[in-house]
C-alpha cells in the first residue's frame, strides 16, 4: 500500500467522525453506553440507523410517559408557560395494593413480575376505558390517576366523565378474586369527580423541566376521591348538578352523592369515541447517505431533547438502557422517601390576576429548579409535582434507581437544604400581595415497589409505590410549618449525625399501632 493510500485509510472514518462530533454533546444523555461507544468508534451508515432507530423508540416512548398537553406543544427547556384550562376532572385511586405487594414480595424477582402484570393490567383495562370515554390522563400520581373530561361543545363532558367511572367499576370485578402465595386478595378502586378550571404550568430550567396543575379544582377532585367509596363514583355538588336528570344518586358522606349503577349496558351506551386515537408524528428515515443520517438524527433529536428535560436524569438513563426491551425491570428496594408539601404558592393561583400569573408560575419555577438541583446533588431523584389536598406533593427519591449505603443520611441533608429554599423564597405578588409560602415534610425508609407502570406499549412512567411511599406522605400531612418529620428507620440511620427529636408515638392513616415520630432539626455541631 502507498504511503498516500494508507493515509487515506487511516482517515476514512473522519469525515463521518467530524460530522457527529457536532451532535455528540446531544447524545451523552440519549444513546445507552455500548450505542454511543460504537458511534463515535465506528459512525458507518449502519451504526448511525441504528442510532437513528434508537432515538425514534425513545421518542415514542416519551411520548407514552408525558401528557398529550406537552408532547404535542414541543416546550422551549427553561422557558416558563402557564394557561387556563376547563373541564371535568375524575381522581382514582386504588385499593388493596399493600396487601398486594407484601403477597408478592418473598418471591423476589419472580413476585414483582407478577405484581408488576397484575397492575398494567388494570391500568391498561383502566386507560382503555378512559380514552374511549372521552377522557385525557394528566397524571399517575402512584397508583393513583388524575384525568380530563374537556369542556366540549356539546356540554356534556361530565356526563361522559361519570359514565367512564361507571364502565371502570364494572370492569374491576376481574380483580375481585387475585391468587396470590397469601392466598387470594382482590383490587378495589375510589373515584371522584369534580368540574371547574385548573392552570397548568411548565416549570424548571432546561435540565429539568416539570408539567404543573395548580388550582382549587384540582384539589376538590382529591378531596372527592378521598370522601367515595370503594366501588363507587362520587360527586360534587358542581358535577352532581350538571347530571342530576341522567342518573340516580344516594347520598355518601357529607356533601357529596353517590352515583347508582342501575343501568342496563344499552342506558349506559356505547363509547363516546373509538380506540385507539390519533398518533403524535414519529421520526422517518428518507436518506440512507451519512450525511443524510446525521441530519435526520438531528432532527429527531430536535424532538426528543425537550421531552427528555421532564424526566429525572437517573430515571431517563433508565428508560435509555431499556428502551430497546421497552420495560424497566421490576423490583423491590428499600429507598428512603421523602416528600414535601409547598403551601401558600399553588393554591394562591385561584386568587391570581391576570398580570400576576407568569409572576406565579416564575416563582414556581424557581422554587422548583432550587429544589431540584437540592436533590440531585445528594444523589436523589425529584420523582414529579403532583397537586396535593392543600399545596403541591413532590415525592423524591433516595436509594432507586441508584442505591448508596448513606441514602438515609443524604435525604435528611436534602430535607434541610429544601426547607431552607423554601424559607428563603421571594414571596410572589397575588392580588396585590406577597404570598406566603411554607412547607411540610416526611420521610420514611422501607420496601417499595418499583417499575415501569401502565399501559406496556402506551401511556406509563417509571414509579415506585407502597406503604413506605404512604407513610412518607403522611407524616408530610402530619407535619407543622417548615416541620421535618421521620420514621424510626430514618432516625436510626442519621442519629449521629443529625440533631432530632422524638415526638413520641402518634397515629397514621393504615397503621394498626401508633409508630414512634422523631422531627429533623438540622446537623449536630462539629
Amino acid at each position: 500500500m502507498t504511503p498516500d493510500a494508507r493515509n487515506q485509510a487511516n482517515s476514512a472514518p473522519a469525515a463521518p467522525t467530524r460530522l457527529l462530533a457536532s451532535l455528540e454533546p446531544r447524545l451523552r444523555t440519549l444513546l445507552p453506553a455500548d450505542l454511543y461507544a460504537v458511534a463515535w468508534v465506528d459512525p458507518s451508515p449502519a451504526t448511525l440507523q441504528r442510532v437513528f432507530e434508537h432515538l425514534r423508540t425513545m421518542q415514542g416512548i416519551l411520548y407514552d410517559y408525558l401528557p398529550r398537553q406537552v408532547a404535542e406543544t414541543l416546550p422551549n427547556p427553561g422557558e416558563v408557560r402557564c394557561a387556563w384550562q376547563e373541564g371535568t376532572l375524575m381522581f382514582t385511586d386504588l385499593a388493596g395494593f399493600t396487601p398486594l405487594m407484601e403477597a408478592n414480595a418473598a418471591s423476589g424477582r419472580a413476585g414483582a413480575r407478577t405484581l408488576l402484570t397484575i397492575l398494567n393490567d388494570y391500568f391498561s383495562t383502566m386507560i382503555d376505558i378512559i380514552g374511549r370515554s372521552g377522557g385525557n390522563l394528566l397524571e399517575f400520581t402512584g397508583d393513583a390517576m388524575l384525568v380530563q373530561f374537556p369542556t366540549n361543545a356539546r356540554g356534556d363532558e361530565s356526563a361522559q366523565a361519570v359514565r367512564a367511572g361507571l364502565r371502570m367499576q364494572r370492569a374491576m370485578q376481574r380483580f375481585a378474586q387475585i391468587d396470590t402465595p397469601a392466598g387470594k386478595l382482590s383490587l378495589g378502586m375510589r373515584i371522584g369527580i369534580h368540574g371547574g378550571r385548573f392552570f397548568t404550568t411548565e416549570i424548571g430550567t432546561p435540565f429539568r423541566m416539570e408539567h404543573a396543575l395548580l388550582g382549587t379544582s384540582v384539589q376538590e377532585t382529591k378531596h372527592a376521591e378521598g370522601a367515595g367509596r370503594v366501588g363507587r363514583v362520587n360527586l360534587t355538588p358542581t358535577v352532581h348538578a350538571r347530571v342530576r336528570d341522567l342518573f340516580r344518586f344516594e347520598e355518601g358522606n357529607p356533601g357529596y352523592l353517590l352515583v347508582i349503577d342501575d343501568l342496563s349496558t344499552q342506558q349506559l351506551g356505547e363509547y363516546e369515541f373509538a380506540p385507539g386515537g390519533k398518533r403524535l408524528p414519529r421520526a422517518l428515515l428518507m436518506d440512507r447517505s451519512v450525511e443524510g443520517l446525521l441530519a435526520e438524527i438531528e432532527s429527531v433529536i430536535k424532538v426528543v431533547e425537550p421531552l427528555a428535560s421532564y424526566l429525572p436524569r437517573a430515571v431517563l438513563n433508565l428508560v435509555v438502557e431499556n428502551a430497546a426491551r421497552r420495560q424497566i425491570p421490576p423490583d423491590f428496594p428499600a429507598p428512603t422517601v421523602i416528600f414535601v408539601n409547598l403551601i401558600g404558592l399553588p393554591e394562591s393561583v385561584d386568587h391570581v390576576r391576570p398580570e400576576e400569573e407568569v409572576g406565579l408560575a416564575t416563582s414556581f419555577s424557581r422554587i422548583f429548579g432550587q429544589i431540584n438541583a437540592a436533590v440531585e446533588s445528594r444523589g436523589g431523584v425529584l420523582k414529579k409535582v403532583t397537586c396535593h389536598l392543600s399545596g403541591s406533593d413532590m415525592m423524591i427519591l433516595f436509594g432507586v434507581p441508584s442505591a448508596h449505603t448513606d441514602d438515609p443520611l443524604r435525604a435528611a441533608s436534602a430535607a434541610l437544604a429544601i426547607r431552607g429554599v423554601v424559607d428563603n423564597i421571594k414571596p410572589p405578588v397575588v392580588g396585590g400581595s406577597p404570598v406566603s409560602v411554607h412547607c411540610q415534610i416526611g420521610v420514611s425508609r422501607g420496601p417499595v415497589f418499583s417499575a415501569e407502570i401502565g399501559e406496556t406499549r402506551g401511556r406509563r412512567e417509571f414509579n415506585v409505590l407502597g406503604d413506605t411511599v404512604n407513610t412518607a406522605a403522611r407524616l408530610m400531612g402530619k407535619a407543622g410549618k417548615n416541620q421535618i418529620l421521620m420514621t424510626e428507620d430514618v432516625y436510626r440511620e442519621i442519629a449521629a449525625r443529625m440533631d432530632c427529636e422524638p415526638l413520641g408515638e402518634m397515629p397514621l392513616k393504615g397503621k394498626a399501632q401508633p409508630v414512634p415520630i422523631f422531627a429533623l432539626r438540622g446537623p449536630l455541631a462539629d
